[in-house]
């Protein structure tokens, strides 16, 4: 008797895993919140030098900036009298005294003065909490094997929670930092919890639809995140409202079953045992739960506990060539990906419309994406949906450099398509990602990968800071990086209707197979090729 056939006894798709799969969707809701919160509470508002204390009375008067538009960073020299001397008009310095902000809103931007010379501190916040992100993987992925799937869900929607709160009530801006940087790495514990009890409570069958109801869950809380927004103007209100419900879903997590495989394969045969009866229980079927044993389990899971014995590790990645390219070519698809995402999602003020209907739009868009995305890698297959979905997105960031700031419906427009293209790429790449990978090394793939999307969002916002330089370097490097990372996704191996490989020798075959079919439609074509005569003459 297989694992799944056990599932089946106690109920594989009964009221237990509808409750488990709402209970790891609503979390969902509010990552999305704090993923892309800084888009409002980190806003750059119109801003200007604040007058000396000692300014004359009359109008303000600022120097114009070679656009004709005032200075939002340097001021007239005053004499210890506040008055302007005639012989130093044109001369400037820097606002000494703060800045006067044209905003209603209240941000971390206009409490901690980050503009001007300081501007760059607010991308670095952005990319700390990323790189919370980056290391929380590895870190709740060990923690992971060793505790137990629900113990350490449970810890990061507790530790989101209080280092969310914790960031609400931070006195300074490098205490904010470092409880944003906490934030990431519970988001990074969330997510792989979610997905590994998900992928091993739910049937095969359901799967899909399971994995793509949480992923809408994301694609929702950017709509949570807007009407919270808008509603709440006050940034440490409004990060304390996004944390706030994690107290509450560390609470409800009580009721997540811990994974069966995880228990078997810890030795905890007894536990496994009782969460089974537990889920058969609530599923209406408690006779069935009572007739299992641990021999059944042990045997039905024998094929991962002899697994357990042979131990695989990131070398065999890079010791088989085939898993080399692989490796090398879904690394790059991350990391293009993830770089170009967050260039887009965080660039909404970029673009001259309404932040929070322009972030409605952003999220909006993502629903016929994925929907359009998962047609594409049914019918057309993993390979050609992937190549050409990043080739779209970067083409719409590089026709950015070219519309000015004034066509603002045009910028959108293309902002819109390319966030969507890059949603559609994310959506692709989780399941292509997991099918190219032998089943030893899936979960190191998955981690590898996962690592250099996380890569790329970190440094995403340090790169928008060359737009001081010229503004459509940020444009050319993020375009550049998608469309190098669609052309490489061609080189992948096609997994449209293929079984999973279960071993490094599977894939081996797989690929030589794919291979040889390959140079043999070639020939076959050079074979069909008629010569063209030579030496007639012209009938004309």
């Amino acid at each position: 008797m297989t694992f799944s056939e056990i599932l089946d006894r106690v109920g594989s798709m009964g009221p237990s895993q509808y409750l488990l799969v709402t209970l790891l969707a609503l979390p969902v809701l509010g990552i999305a919140n704090h993923n892309l919160l800084q888009i409002f509470t980190a806003t750059t508002p119109a801003h200007y030098c604040r007058p000396p204390p000692n300014a004359s009375m009359g109008p303000w008067v600022l120097p114009l900036s070679p656009n004709g538009k005032p200075e939002k960073c340097l001021r007239f020299v005053h004499l210890p009298n506040g008055s302007l001397p005639n012989d130093t008009q044109g001369a400037t310095e820097p606002c000494l005294n703060g800045w006067i902000y044209n905003s209603t809103r209240d941000t971390i931007v206009t409490e901690w003065d980050l503009v001007c010379s300081s501007n760059k501190l607010k991308e670095m916040a952005q990319s700390i909490f990323m790189a919370g992100i980056l290391i929380g993987g590895p870190v709740f992925g060990e923690l992971s094997d060793r505790f137990g799937r629900k113990p350490i869900l449970t810890w990061s929607y507790l530790l989101l929670a209080v280092s969310g709160s914790g960031a609400a009530f931070s006195p300074s801006l490098p205490i904010y930092t470092v409880f944003r940087f906490l934030c990431g790495c519970s988001i990074s514990g969330i997510s792989l919890s979610t997905v590994i009890l998900n992928v091993e409570w739910v049937p095969t069958s359901v799967r899909a639809i399971s994995s793509t109801s949480i992923g809408y869950c994301y694609t929702i809380g950017q709509f949570v995140l807007s009407g919270l927004a808008y509603v709440i103007p006050q940034w440490r209100w409004l990060q304390l409202a996004v944390s706030v419900p994690f107290f509450i879903f560390s609470l409800l997590s009580w009721w997540v079953p811990e994974s069966i495989r995880w228990l078997v394969l810890s030795g905890k045969f007894s536990k496994a045992l009782k969460t089974l009866q537990r889920v058969a229980t609530f599923n209406g079927k408690k006779e069935e739960g009572r007739k299992l044993t641990i021999e059944e389990l042990k045997f039905s899971l024998q094929k991962d506990i002899t697994s357990t014995k042979v131990k695989y590790g990131l070398s065999d990645l890079f010791r088989v060539s085939i898993l080399r390219r692989v490796t090398f070519c879904l690394s790059l698809t991350w990391f293009s990906t993830g770089f170009a995402y967050y260039s887009l999602a965080m660039g909404v003020e970029e673009f001259g419309v309404n932040i929070y209907i322009l972030q409605l739009i952003f999220g909006a868009v993502d629903i016929p994406a994925k929907f359009i995305t998962i047609l594409s890698i049914t019918y057309l297959g993993r390979r050609i949906t992937q190549g050409f979905i990043l080739l779209l997105a970067g083409g719409a960031i590089l026709a950015l450099i070219f519309v000015p700031p004034e066509m603002t419906l045009m910028r959108t427009a293309l902002a819109v398509f390319g966030k969507g293209c890059l949603s559609g790429s994310f959506s692709c790449l989780f399941l292509y990602t997991s099918e190219l990978y032998p089943t030893v090394l899936r979960q190191t793939g998955m981690g590898i990968s996962n690592v250099w999307a996380r890569v790329g969002s970190m440094i995403a916002p340090l790169v928008k800071i060359t737009g001081e330089i010229q503004p459509y370097i940020p444009n050319v490097i993020f375009g550049t990086m998608a469309l190098l990372g669609g052309s490489t996704a061609f080189f992948l191996l096609e997994t449209l209707n293929r079984p999973l490989p279960e071993t490094i020798e599977d894939i081996q075959n797989w690929h030589k197979h794919a291979k040889k079919t390959k140079q043999e439609s070639e020939a076959e074509k050079a074979s069909q090729t008629i010569p063209l005569k030579t030496g007639g003459s012209d009938p004309s």
